[in-house]
């Protein structure tokens, strides 16, 4: 797998990440141990995990799978701090202790001393000045190799890497993480040309628009095991079920009967390859999924495909060079 750079930086992750938000719940501890084998052989090595995921679980998984022999300096690993789940409830706190704290608890669990990406999971009430530093001393005391942001809105992403910027002493921004598919584009108005003026690499979660564009859910339905079914998952795949989105399935669905692919993999495709995305996030529970997946690699939307595709999702993307 070709590796890209992180941004305006040396670290080099996959174009495919593997998110592991359901692992802990939806994916148990054999099938995570062979989706990260699978994973690393296949060429990948970025793999996002957050405190949130499972409530620590999916971190957990990952550290067993180290000590179970998975080499260290095959996985490009990405955590978050700020956002977790304490006593069942989702509380943020991007305070220097929380996120400082938060880290310590992560590298306990992966059984690492250092990650390679740390981000900060959400925006919070903290001041800004205070919740950044925690990233410098993170860096400062070789905790993490390279800090980034994540779900932070367009005049979030850039006051960050301003501040970050405006002093050579501090850790600049490598990345930020939003969700990005062609079911959601809103990022193409603020934060993705915030990440582009400051050289941020962006890493795109949910690129199959949580799911909604396997197809899975055409016509209505909710197929029993699927996100949209699960009483812990129904919300998040709930708000692209409505009939704006129909169209855009449809579209995707033509589009892979069209050029002998699936659905899934033109919707990762036309994610994996806009403008300024450094990494695609997926979090397949299974090994087919997977397998699915990564049969991408050396695969490439059209042009004529993809201005399709942009026109029928919300018109041209303004980054993506034209094509003469």
């Amino acid at each position: 797998m070709q590796l890209r750079p992180l941004g305006a930086t040396g670290l080099h992750v996959s174009p495919l990440g593997l998110g592991t938000m359901a692992w802990g719940r939806d994916v148990d501890w054999a099938t995570a141990r062979n989706l990260l084998h699978d994973f690393v052989d296949g060429g990948g090595n970025l793999v996002d995990t957050a405190p949130a995921y499972g409530a620590g679980v999916a971190e957990k998984m990952i550290g067993k799978a180290l000590q179970g022999g998975l080499p260290r300096e095959s996985l490009v690993i990405a955590t978050k701090a700020g956002f977790v789940v304490r006593d069942g409830r989702r509380v943020i706190d991007t305070s220097r202790g929380a996120l400082l704290d938060d880290l310590v608890q992560s590298l306990r669990r992966l059984g690492t001393d250092h990650v390679d990406l740390w981000q900060v999971h959400a925006w919070g009430e903290a001041p800004l000045d205070e919740t950044l530093s925690a990233l410098d001393t993170a860096v400062a005391r070789g905790m993490a190799r390279y800090v980034g942001v994540s779900n932070f809105v367009g005049w979030q992403s850039a006051t960050a890497a301003t501040w970050q910027e405006a002093d050579r002493a501090r850790t600049t921004l490598s990345s930020i993480q939003v969700e990005y598919s062609l079911l959601a584009r809103r990022a193409e108005v603020e934060v993705i040309p915030a990440a582009a003026h400051h050289g941020l690499g962006v890493l795109a979660w949910s690129g199959l628009g949580r799911g909604v564009l396997t197809g899975k859910y055409a016509g209505g339905r909710l197929p029993r095991g699927s996100r949209g079914a699960s009483e812990h998952f129904g919300w998040f795949v709930e708000p692209y079920l409505q009939p704006r989105s129909s169209a855009i399935v449809d579209a995707v669905a033509h589009a892979a009967q069209g050029l002998g692919l699936t659905a899934s993999q033109v919707a990762l495709l036309w994610t994996r390859d806009a403008p300024q995305v450094a990494s695609a996030l997926v979090g397949p529970r299974s090994a087919d999924q997977l397998a699915e997946l990564m049969a991408t690699e050396s695969k490439a939307l059209v042009s004529p495909i993809v201005a399709a595709l942009d026109d029928i999702s919300g018109g041209p993307n303004a980054l993506r060079p034209t094509v003469a």
